[in-house]
């Protein structure tokens, strides 16, 4: 994990400050608690960056702890997937992993204490008529009537729910607060409810349930969590943590506070673990790991790098203030890095055949040229220049406009790192279309040579002889609209075409070292090498992000000879 060394500090860091100038003793931890019903997204990743940080940088520590409180919906695959993704990040968590489920019998314990303080009650209300009941932010909530039974039947009724006596949906366990309360979630708030439902943890020991907002607090007292941050959807629950820490007996030498800050939003993308589950259900994705998705894992599937999501955690910074932050900022973390990092090679995604007309059969040049313009130190490589080579297809016009500026019947381009050459004719087949295009080449024009003839543009390419199938998965945005988030019916906004397959070639050097995963492809963008397997003779590349639009603008320039 790299982290700054003089790190820019947010409001969170002047709290923890003003914490320990109250108190030098304080170990400062935290903790991560996701919830295993899905696979984490980036908006996780910030909250594991700040999470993780903070503890590496008071010297403090970090916990990992499932929020594993609704079974229905859990799994121990998204256990294993959460675990993956931040290691892959470069974060390690303190100690044991931690799991609500271990202090169950705990919270059962202090569920009954409530009840015994006449704090909480065993509710017969439908899941409806306690939805009715609980008023509006303009209409106070209205006393349920089983609010006034007797701490004696409460008990009585809480352990015939604990013992499976009573159906799913029939009973639940409520705090006594207030139904007239400004904030909602202070009025009487369910903090049990009954799941016949194996527990991938406990299995099928308990049948009856914590509410995450009773759990969450006591959990972060049993862990000495001295800072419990989360996101501002969070921020009225403040309000409940506190008043169950308050009411329950638990001695504890530092007590936990809430805090909180405003959760990541990127456009163009969803970032809702129910929402995120619906794409999956409906097969537009295929999987939590899709590259499409806004996931860690499918930002690892699709190319990133951890080292790009944490710049992109420290670029966003931490604040109380929503923003939508642009899908922009994201890609230019990972391209920043890439352009210093990812070796340069040649590849056709769209290929055109190129035959040479002055030049023999046999001839076969070979060309050394560097895998980086910019740092000798990771090498050169060598390509071949032959009779027959591939180009672009966009490289050449059959009808060019004035400002075309590539290849076309006449014009000169010159080839990267090689020979200029000039297109002569077109050779159709019986559909009208283009079967290849002959030029011709000059020979006096490769780099270094003191005679350089005009040109109207560079073009990237491949000789026929130094060339391996390759698949080029290309991926468009998810939704066409920038902020999907705030539609009801936001799959009505999905992008249909998300995902174009293109066949074509790569440089044959690429197979000298097949541990190296990602590429600039000059002119095309940075990929990323899904397999380094031959799959029915193909290697398959994902694009990670294009290049920035000047620079492709700036390759046809006589700088990039």
């Amino acid at each position: 994990m790299k982290i700054q060394k003089k790190i820019k500090k947010n409001f969170i860091y002047h709290i923890i400050d003003q914490d320990l100038s109250k108190n030098k003793n304080l170990k400062i931890h935290t903790r991560f608690p996701p919830e295993p019903n899905g696979h984490l997204h980036i908006g996780h990743a910030k909250s594991i960056f700040l999470n993780f940080s903070i503890a590496k940088f008071y010297k403090g520590k970090c916990n990992l702890r499932f929020d594993d409180t609704n079974p229905t919906k859990e799994n121990v695959k998204f256990i294993s997937s959460i675990k993956k993704d931040i290691l892959w990040l470069g974060f390690v968590w303190n100690d044991d992993i931690k799991f609500s489920s271990q202090y169950f019998s705990l919270l059962y314990k202090f569920a009954v204490q409530l009840i015994k303080k006449n704090l909480a009650y065993v509710d017969q209300l439908t899941k409806k008529q306690i939805r009715d009941y609980r008023g509006t932010l303009k209409k106070p909530g209205k006393k349920s009537p089983y609010r006034s039974r007797s701490i004696k039947e409460n008990l009585y009724l809480f352990k015939q729910m604990k013992k499976g006596l009573i159906p799913e949906g029939h009973a639940c366990l409520r705090a006594k607060i207030d139904m007239e309360s400004p904030f909602i979630i202070m009025r009487d708030p369910v903090l049990y409810r009954i799941l016949y439902c194996k527990h991938h943890q406990t299995l099928n020991y308990w049948c009856i349930y914590p509410m995450y907002d009773f759990a969450h607090c006591i959990a972060d007292t049993l862990e000495n969590i001295t800072h419990s941050l989360c996101t501002l959807e969070f921020q009225e629950n403040k309000h409940l943590y506190n008043w169950i820490l308050n009411n329950i007996d638990i001695n504890v030498k530092n007590r936990p506070y809430q805090y909180e800050f405003s959760p990541l939003k990127l456009e163009y993308n969803v970032l809702s673990k129910r929402k995120l589950q619906m794409l999956v259900d409906k097969k537009i994705v295929n999987g939590w790991n899709d590259p499409r998705m806004p996931t860690i894992s499918g930002l690892r599937k699709k190319g990133y790098t951890p080292d790009s999501i944490i710049k992109f955690c420290e670029k966003v910074g931490v604040t109380k203030q929503n923003n939508l932050i642009q899908l922009s900022t994201l890609e230019s973390c990972i391209r920043k890095e890439l352009n210093e990092t990812s070796p340069r090679i040649m590849a056709i995604l769209n290929p055109i055949k190129i035959i040479i007309e002055n030049l023999p059969e046999c001839y076969m040049e070979i060309i050394n040229i560097p895998n980086h313009p910019n740092k000798p130190e990771m090498g050169n490589r060598k390509i071949i220049f032959s009779k027959e080579i591939y180009i672009d297809k966009f490289d050449f016009c059959e009808y060019p406009s004035k400002e075309y500026k590539r290849l076309s019947i006449g014009k000169t381009v010159k080839l990267r790192y090689g020979y200029n050459i000039t297109a002569t004719a077109i050779k159709k087949n019986q559909f009208n279309n283009i079967e290849y295009i002959t030029c011709t080449y000059d020979p006096h024009t490769i780099k270094n040579n003191l005679y350089i003839k005009k040109y109207v543009g560079i073009i990237h390419w491949i000789s026929i002889k130094n060339t391996i199938s390759a698949k080029f998965k290309i991926y468009k945005k998810l939704f066409y609209i920038q902020n999907p988030e705030l539609k009801k019916n936001f799959l009505d906004y999905i992008n249909t075409n998300t995902l174009n397959i293109k066949t074509g070639f790569v440089e044959k050097s690429i197979m000298m070292n097949l541990s190296i995963r990602r590429y600039q492809f000059e002119r095309e963008g940075y990929f990323y090498l899904c397999c380094s397997i031959l799959k029915d003779n193909f290697l398959t590349f994902n694009q990670i992000v294009t290049l920035k639009k000047n620079k492709q603008k700036n390759i046809l320039s006589t700088n990039h000879l």
